[in-house]
């Protein structure tokens, strides 16, 4: 029997391996295409594929197993949910692999993509650019249907040049960045406010006008510093919750 294949991974040496284990895998389970295998390959197989022992690998399995996401069969093996809910919280350790899980999984409509004039209030993010492509997408609840998020994304041109609308239906614009337009990523700077939901969110989330909402900005740099992409979105209030760990020195 096939098993499936998940996506690799670079460990990072200063967050837990179970963890950044565990967010990998979740993100390539809920972002797999719908015609791939159900099966995993084994607790040693796995372990090679991440580079981590067989221990840690357990841990991460079980992490998965809790959110329901995976179920484990003594001698027939562990399997991929196929109604696993997909709607689970988020714990943000300061892994990319985090913010790809976050968003992997829903189902995704291109609402608008064209290539704009810098916005002026983007204009410090983007100096060398007069230029940005930007992308506007709605997200809804695989399971339900329900809107949960609209985005807007503002990227350097060269790297929209190597991503497709298809892509963006697919695929989180994190993963797309690094994973399609191998852009490299160093770090996603994260604000989330409360706001009140105005005319635009109140009609493609369905929610009343001026309910609460999450209003979220992620700035992407590459190694050097310089700004990738620009992401505003705005969730639904009753459909997000955002837990984050601080760890010690």
């Amino acid at each position: 029997m096939t098993s499936f294949a998940p996506d690799s991974l670079t460990l990072n040496a200063k967050l837990p391996l179970w963890y950044q284990v565990s967010q990998s895998l979740r993100a390539s389970i809920l972002g797999r295409a719908p015609d791939a295998p159900l099966r995993l390959p084994t607790e040693e197989q796995l372990a090679g594929h991440y580079g981590v022992s067989v221990l840690t690998m357990r841990q991460a399995l079980k992490e998965l197993e809790t959110e329901g996401l995976i179920s484990r069969h003594r001698r027939r093996g562990t399997f991929i949910e196929p109604t696993a809910q997909r709607g689970t919280p988020v714990r943000l350790l300061g892994s990319i692999d985090a913010i790809v899980a976050q968003q992997s999984g829903m189902r995704t409509a291109l609402l608008a993509h064209s290539e704009v004039p810098t916005p002026p209030e983007l204009a410090p993010h983007f100096p060398d650019l007069p230029n940005l492509t930007t992308y506007h997408r709605l997200r809804s609840d695989e399971q339900t249907g329900v809107p949960t998020n609209h985005a807007r994304n503002w990227i350097r041109p060269e790297l929209a040049a190597r991503i497709t609308p298809d892509d963006l239906t697919r695929h989180p614009m994190t993963k797309a960045l690094r994973d399609i337009a191998h852009a490299d990523i160093a770090r996603i700077t994260d604000t989330v406010e409360a706001r009140l939901a105005d005319p635009e969110t109140s009609r493609l989330l369905q929610v009343p006008l001026l309910s609460p909402i999450l209003h979220y900005t992620g700035i992407t740099y590459d190694t050097s510093g310089r700004v990738l992409d620009v992401a505003v979105i705005h969730y639904r209030g009753d459909r997000f919750s955002f837990t984050v760990t601080l760890e010690a020195p």
